[in-house]
């Protein structure tokens, strides 16, 4: 029995690896497009975080105006392009600027006179892309934090803001209604014997315009980002090789479904059952080919990943357990295609679109734990969504052994569940 089983696995591997077409496919095409989708997860965590483009509007040619203005260009998280209101407009209707922020004539004076009062506030104008929403809240984040901070500085000791105290404390002289609203009046005094001491001090010191203290309202904290994980530094592309390696790989087995039903359409099949071989051996055979075949392509994209973009495997032993456990899914998804398929060309066509339904599902695209919450859920009925979450565990993560088994126990229930589909659906066709 085992040495029909051996020389049956032994012609299905030399078959695979004369097939040049396929062995590029399935082991380059996921190493290219693994590199592509790691660089925009942040590659190797070693790379500054990329600019954020914006338009910039400067109508305001107040000093405050142009302190804001000044404010957006010296962000180091901005990368500020002065355009006119209808550049701006066209650029973002034709997607090549996300944000573009408009600081119309007067804002200035008005945003310093709504800072005290119950005045109308004015509006900064901001075009955006609809499918750059989260981009705008960064935007409107930064830009919040300029406005505060220069509109408060020249209130407190601008000329703008001396001028402001000044008229707004005759209006409350003037206003017989004033006496209902001391605390106001108050305010405005001790702001007004605040900037007095300011031009005092500039004075003292030679008239030094440098000397006033140029500081507004400001955000009262920073923050100290600090990347935690229990494996070995953020990689990218540890999660596009899991990812990749998972579809590619699971389209290898696509293809060795595909292969049962071409053999069955050429009488191959039947030929090769009436040899003095059973049905279960055939089946097992093809079973474990298939499995050695993706593991070994799953080794190898990882060895290339580790090669050229520092891909780092953290638990070696768990990494084998979940890769070896993929495999045998991967060959039970394979019969279990040739089982219930009708024809090569109708089964190619439902396989592959299954097969990228589950690999979306699984987080080979994008790490499931971005989803909506209801999605993650539902997500963990998707076989390849433990196949993904597995080599993530072992690489990047740095989780222990009981990850790995928790993963490779789903995949073998998937496994078993494919094989007995399988089997049963293969001894019904014979019948």
């Amino acid at each position: 029995m085992m040495t029909a089983i051996i020389a049956l696995i032994r012609k299905d591997l030399k078959l695979y690896v004369n097939d040049k077409r396929a062995l590029m496919l399935n082991l380059l095409m996921p190493i290219v497009l693994a590199a592509f989708f790691g660089s925009l997860f942040g590659g190797s965590g070693e790379a500054k975080t990329s600019k954020i483009d914006i338009g910039l509007v400067q109508e305001d040619t107040s000093a405050l105006g142009r302190k804001i203005g000044d404010g957006l260009r010296a962000d180091a998280n901005l990368r500020v392009a002065e355009l006119s209101r209808e550049e701006a407009q066209q650029r973002v209707r034709s997607g090549k600027l996300g944000v573009a922020v408009v600081i119309p004539a007067g804002f200035g004076d008005a945003a310093g006179g709504a800072l005290f009062s119950a005045s109308e506030k004015p509006e900064l104008p901001l075009f955006y892309d609809p499918s750059q929403s989260t981009v705008l809240a960064m935007v409107k984040g930064l830009l919040t934090q300029q406005v505060m901070q220069n509109v408060s500085a020249e209130m407190f000791n601008g000329q703008a803001g001396r001028d402001f105290t000044d008229k707004s404390l005759k209006q409350l002289e003037a206003n017989p209604d004033s006496a209902k609203r001391p605390e106001l009046t108050e305010l405005l005094g001790s702001l007004k014997k605040f900037q007095a001491s300011e031009d005092q001090r500039a004075a003292a010191a030679g008239g030094d315009a440098n000397a006033k203290s140029q500081a507004g309202l400001s955000m009262p904290f920073t923050t100290k980002d600090e990347a935690l994980s229990s494996g070995p530094k953020y990689n990218g592309y540890a999660h596009s090789f899991a990812g990749m390696g998972v579809q590619f790989i699971l389209f290898m087995g696509v293809d060795m479904g595909i292969g049962i039903l071409l053999a069955r359409r050429l009488g191959i099949w039947n030929r090769l059952l009436a040899a003095p071989v059973t049905l279960n051996q055939v089946l097992l055979s093809r079973a474990l080919s298939g499995a050695i075949i993706a593991f070994g392509l799953l080794v190898m994209i990882f060895l290339a990943g580790a090669l050229i973009f520092k891909v780092q495997i953290s638990n070696p032993a768990g990494f084998v357990l979940v890769a070896v456990s993929f495999a045998l899914m991967t060959a039970s998804f394979g019969l279990l295609i040739a089982a219930f398929g009708k024809t090569p060309e109708a089964a190619r066509g439902m396989a592959v679109f299954a097969t990228l339904i589950l690999v979306m599902l699984g987080g080979a695209w994008v790490p499931s734990f971005i989803f909506p919450e209801w999605m993650q859920s539902l997500t963990i009925v998707i076989p390849t969504r433990w196949a993904v979450d597995g080599l993530d565990a072992m690489t990047w993560r740095g989780l222990g052994m009981d990850a790995a088994l928790r993963c490779a126990a789903a995949q073998l229930a998937f496994t078993a569940l494919f094989g007995a589909l399988a089997l049963w659906k293969f001894r019904a066709i014979r019948q």
